[in-house]
């Protein structure tokens, strides 16, 4: 399998390269060549790590080790079930399919978990190291942080907005003390640290120096192992694979409900993918209306993982809607803030936006009627889902965390504390380690110089 950048200028490469570096130095993201075909009759009944590497396999053909790492990563201690993501019916044809039982607590350990495993297994077949520089909203940078923390070959500096994540989000992540590990808080917003990975990248010399990697969903091996429970929530949902399904995914940078495009793209028969925004709704708006307009300044919300105003994982999606014409989507993003494709079908999208008001009804409205408690996120997802929802079709809604996480949206919808899992009982209560940094690409740049491997 070769990969391809949607801005077309940066030469086709194998897994093994995209892995280790990330944003394709045109600026651009890689996407495959072309999405396999997979035969759902040899899938269904499969466990989960033999589904995955059977759906991993043909986008990273070139990892030797493939199979020792997704069985390293899969693993009932690691992620609490033997499904791994177990789906839990509310009612017939309502489905809330279980994503956050790793160490973080969130969806994004299913895939960072086994990101970790690749970049060790590679870095040390070619005895290199790599600098890894991402942006978190919340979530990503305790995944990306648990998956790393401790390896020798690996070096992580995380990019989040000062003041805006969760209590949890941040005692989570800055309370890791691994010499490995390194958090530094943005002055601004959640777009603000986004882009200063992209400055950061687009510097080649530096990139290349200073052996820049990336964890975010612009990380192709990110989006190719979310894939993987599309086809386990289907498999788990249905009894044959003539009947399609609906997915109902909170979305900030839209590469949790992209991989279920890409899992569609591969066969898998889903009719529509749903997507739901907070008070951000720039994706709302494309999807609804096909005209993509950034906001200046995310706003802060009780779903803090989606305040996200530039959704990097969109231009995958233009690229093939606008049949991969590398050069119209590299002048469409290239310019920046704007632009109108509302003449181009986007078939088998649908969308909402939720409210924090929405999200509080949502997670009364579940807890009374099925004892089921949901974190805000997946509060946004259930809401927007329900929208949608069309008589004899499944609809599976993705969890995103678990409410854990947002105890205080959870006391104002409930009036009590959300379970804790053993282990998190007094999380915020440890020493926190991070450094506070202006919106500044070269604030960002020196410190890695001062801190990176090599």
């Amino acid at each position: 399998m070769r990969y391809v950048s949607t801005r077309g200028v940066a030469p086709a490469r194998r897994f093994t390269e995209i892995l280790l570096e990330g944003l394709a130095p045109d600026g651009g993201l890689y996407v495959p060549e072309s999405y396999p075909q997979l035969d759902l009759e040899t899938l269904r009944g499969k466990p989960y790590i033999e589904l995955a590497h059977a759906i991993l396999s043909p986008f990273m053909d070139d990892v030797p080790d493939l199979k020792n790492c997704i069985e390293k990563t899969y693993t009932t201690a690691t992620f609490g079930d033997p499904e791994i993501t177990p789906l839990r019916t509310l009612e017939s044809g309502l489905h809330i399919l279980g994503l956050s039982n790793g160490p973080t607590l969130a969806f994004k350990d299913l895939a960072m978990q086994l990101l970790g495993h690749l970049f060790e297994s590679v870095l040390t077949a070619q005895k290199k190291q790599l600098n890894i520089l991402g942006a978190t909203s919340g979530d990503t940078g305790s995944a990306a942080e648990y998956a790393m923390r401790g390896k020798q070959c690996v070096n992580v500096f995380m990019l989040s907005p000062h003041g805006r994540m969760s209590a949890f989000q941040r005692a989570q992540m800055y309370s890791l003390q691994d010499p490995n590990i390194h958090n530094l808080a943005v002055q601004g917003v959640f777009d603000d640290c986004q882009d200063l990975v992209k400055k950061v990248n687009a510097d080649a010399a530096f990139k290349e120096r200073y052996r820049i990697g990336a964890v975010n969903s612009i990380n192709w091996a990110r989006i190719a192992a979310q894939v993987v429970y599309y086809f386990k929530a289907y498999f788990s949902a249905t009894q044959n694979n003539t009947q399609e399904v609906a997915f109902a995914v909170p979305s900030g940078n839209f590469g949790n409900l992209y991989a279920g495009y890409v899992a569609r793209c591969m066969g898998l028969p889903i009719r529509q993918l749903i997507l739901a925004s907070n008070e951000n709704d720039v994706l709302d708006e494309f999807f609804r209306t096909g005209k993509y307009r950034v906001r200046q300044a995310a706003l802060a919300t009780s779903s803090p993982s989606m305040d996200i105003s530039k959704a990097s994982n969109l231009e995958r999606y233009v690229f093939d809607l606008l049949q991969r014409d590398a050069a119209r989507v590299s002048g469409l993003f290239s310019a920046g803030a704007e632009f109108d494709l509302a003449s181009v079908p986007r078939a088998g999208f649908l969308s909402g936006r939720s409210s924090h008001a929405d999200r509080i009804a949502t997670i009364k409205s579940l807890y009374r009627q099925y004892g089921v408690t949901i974190d805000p996120h997946t509060a946004d997802g259930v809401k927007v889902g329900l929208e949608h929802r069309q008589p004899g079709v499944a609809l599976i809604c993705l969890e995103t965390a678990l409410p854990a996480k947002f105890s205080a949206t959870i006391r104002e919808a409930l009036a009590h504390e959300p379970t804790r899992p053993a282990g998190f009982e007094k999380l915020e209560d440890l020493p926190q380690r991070f450094e506070i940094i202006p919106p500044d690409a070269e604030a960002v740049k020196r410190y890695i110089a001062a801190h990176s491997l090599g």
